[in-house]
C-alpha cells in the first residue's frame, strides 16, 4: 500500500503574493504540530506545493527525515479568477455548483482536479509503497479527494481545518481507505 498524507497548510498571513506568502505566527506553531504528529508515521518523501505557505507547513517533517521538500506545480491550489473576486463565497460556490465553469482567467473544477489528480497518479507511480507526505491546498485537496469520492465535496472544503491532514491509502491507484489525522490541539 502507498500512503499519501495531505496537508492542508497552516493558517498564513495574507498578502497579495499568492506563491510568497508566508505563514502566520499561529500557522508556524500549527506546523511545528503537523511535525510532530507525522513523525510518528514513518515517512519516507515530502513533496510540497511551490506556494511557501505549504512548503513551510511541511518542512519540519522533511528536516525530521533529513531530506529536501520535493517541488510538484500540480499541487499549487487552483486558481479561481485573474481578478480579484468581489465576493468569494459566490465565485468559490459557482464552481462547484457547476464543474466546468471558470472564472475569467480561472480554472474550473473540471480542469483544477484533472491537473491534481494527474499529478497525484505521479506521484502514486514513482513512489509505490512509501508514505509521502504531500504540502496542498484544499481546495485542490478536495478536488483530488473528489475524484477518488464524491462525498469529498464543497462542503467537506468548508469544513477543513488549517491546516488539516488526511491520511490516504492506495492499492497502486486505486483508494482503499481515508482516516483524518489532524485534530485541532
Amino acid at each position: 500500500m502507498t500512503n499519501l498524507y495531505f496537508v492542508r497548510h497552516a493558517h498564513s498571513t495574507y498578502t497579495p503574493d499568492e506563491l510568497g506568502r508566508p505563514l502566520s505566527d499561529r500557522g508556524i506553531s500549527d506546523a511545528m504540530k503537523v511535525t510532530k504528529l507525522l513523525k510518528h508515521e514513518k515517512i519516507d518523501i515530502v513533496i510540497s506545493s511551490p506556494y511557501k505557505r505549504a512548503i513551510q507547513t511541511v518542512k519540519g517533517v522533511a528536516k525530521h527525515i533529513d531530506k529536501e521538500v520535493e517541488i510538484l506545480d500540480g499541487f499549487k491550489e487552483r486558481i479561481l479568477t485573474s481578478i480579484p473576486a468581489d465576493d468569494f463565497i459566490l465565485a468559490i460556490t459557482k464552481v462547484w455548483e457547476d464543474s466546468s465553469f471558470s472564472w475569467e482567467g480561472g480554472e474550473s473544477n473540471d480542469t483544477a482536479q484533472k491537473r491534481g489528480v494527474e499529478t497525484t497518479y505521479t506521484v502514486l507511480d514513482t513512489y509505490n509503497r512509501k508514505n509521502i507526505v504531500i504540502g496542498i491546498h484544499g481546495n485542490i485537496m478536495a478536488l483530488i479527494m473528489n475524484y477518488f469520492d464524491s462525498q469529498y465535496d464543497f462542503t467537506f472544503w468548508e469544513n477543513l481545518d488549517m491546516p488539516d491532514i488526511y491520511k490516504l491509502t492506495f492499492d497502486g491507484r486505486e483508494l482503499r481507505n481515508v482516516i483524518k489525522l489532524w485534530e485541532r490541539l
